[in-house]
């Protein structure tokens, strides 16, 4: 039985049985991100009922403005944790330590970068989105507003956690996501409805939230001196931070074309009106669970990989790959069967509103088929990233998302004009998405 001390220390995933690194990794990061997605869906609850169907529509619509504005902290993220792996496999103090602190510092410049650019673009973006007039866009706004000028806590906790993923403790920051979940959900409930701030509360609780588990990684992190030194010799800036803006760089640019692939799609979802644009909010709540375990162990192969490249036991990595996808594709699959199984109840937990739910239900089962070709693809690209390969990763992203999901999309609603559906089949949005 492992002592609490080694439950909360980093591991070694260079060592021991391939499967059991990965899971011993992927499984706290699994139920980390559900922790997350539990409260960004708690979110969307609670503005859903206590304030009502056009609020899912204001947080929804918000969503891919505030993702482009973030693409530069999963750029930095990616090239961050790649590195910290590598060198903690290697077990090369100095550049682990020169790594951490060229990140801490990169991510406070970034922050006032997004901060000042994500306030300007705000409004404009909202108009051009076709965002409707009155509550919506002012809602909208105001969630952006709030995220962008708290937006360091979101960096900070993002960085710092996928830090301590790198050097293989996913437990630590799994703690501090509970603890960020639990706080967000208890603010949700008391700014929005004890206070009534409507959807400016749950951005609130989101910054407050994020920040205070930013802070608890930073301070495990100076409890870890026996693997690296957080010193201000190493906060200036050097040749590893062009190294992490190498790897990064091409994750960031993923996430910012996915992005603005995204805004393009939310513009034709906003063109079918408001019942549309909540329930493809509602369907992306439970998309976001459905993805959870492709997601994590796409994660725990990138860090597993990296050690391992560190190491330089390349054998480990090919039985790992295997073992790995294998393990990524049941637990989808475990997933999907679930969200089909109990789809009606999850999306009434959303809304009260009947249609809405068996819009949203129906736009589900189209997404259905697409979780368990994820799963290879997001094990196989984490495996990718942590060999250094962050290009390949990004090319088939932009191939996907820009070239193939946005020009179906359209075509899609294009071509299903009629009398009675002036703009289209509205499931040109999951049909689009299920086949990219």
């Amino acid at each position: 039985m492992p002592s609490l001390k080694e439950i909360f220390s980093p591991k070694d995933m260079s060592v021991g049985s391939p499967a059991a690194r990965i899971a011993e990794f992927a499984v706290p990061m699994l139920v980390g991100n559900i922790a997350q997605q539990l409260y960004n869906t708690v979110d969307t609850i609670v503005v859903g009922k206590y304030v009502g169907d056009d609020a899912i529509s204001a947080v929804g619509g918000a969503a891919p403005i505030l993702n482009l504005m973030l693409a530069l902290m999963i750029g930095l993220s990616t090239g961050v944790g790649v590195l910290v792996s590598q060198y903690f496999g290697a077990r090369d103090r100095r550049m682990l330590s020169t790594t951490i602190g060229n990140c801490i510092t990169l991510t406070a410049i970034g922050s006032v970068i997004v901060m000042i650019i994500g306030t300007l673009i705000t409004s404009p973006l909202l108009t051009a989105l076709n965002t409707p007039e009155g509550d919506i866009f002012r809602w909208s706004r105001d969630y952006l507003l709030v995220c962008f000028i708290g937006i360091i806590g979101m960096f900070y906790y993002n960085i710092l956690s996928g830090v301590l993923r790198g050097m293989g403790d996913s437990i630590s920051a799994l703690v501090f996501l509970l603890i960020s979940a639990v706080l967000n959900i208890g603010l949700d409930l008391w700014f929005v409805i004890g206070l009534r701030l409507e959807v400016m509360g749950v951005a609130l609780a989101t910054v407050i939230s994020q920040t205070v588990s930013a802070i608890c990684c930073y301070i495990k992190m100076l409890f870890m001196r026996n693997v690296f030194d957080i010193k201000l010799k190493y906060f200036k800036l050097e040749h590893v931070t062009f190294e992490m803006l190498r790897l990064g760089i091409p994750s960031g640019l993923t996430q910012a074309i996915f992005s603005v692939a995204m805004l393009l799609v939310q513009s034709l979802t906003n063109s079918f009106g408001k019942a549309v644009m909540a329930a493809n909010v509602v369907v992306m709540r439970v998309d976001g669970f459905a993805m959870m375990p492709n997601f994590s162990f796409g994660q725990a192969m990138t860090m597993y990989t990296g050690q391992n490249v560190g190491a330089k036991k390349y054998d480990r990595i090919k039985s790992g790959t295997v073992q790995g996808t294998i393990m990524a594709v049941s637990v989808s699959a475990f997933f999907l069967a679930l969200i089909l199984v109990f789809g009606h109840p999850l999306m009434g937990l959303f809304t009260n509103t009947e249609s809405l739910i068996e819009m949203s239900y129906g736009m589900m089962c189209i997404l259905a088929i697409g979780y368990v070709a994820m799963g290879v693809t997001q094990s196989l690209a984490g495996v990718m990233r942590g060999a250094g390969d962050t290009m390949t990763p990004m090319w088939l992203s932009l191939f996907t998302t820009v070239i193939l999901r946005v020009p179906l999309a359209y075509a899609i609603a294009y071509f299903t004009r009629s009398d009675t559906l002036p703009k289209g089949d509205y499931r040109a949005i999951p049909i689009s998405l299920m086949v990219s």
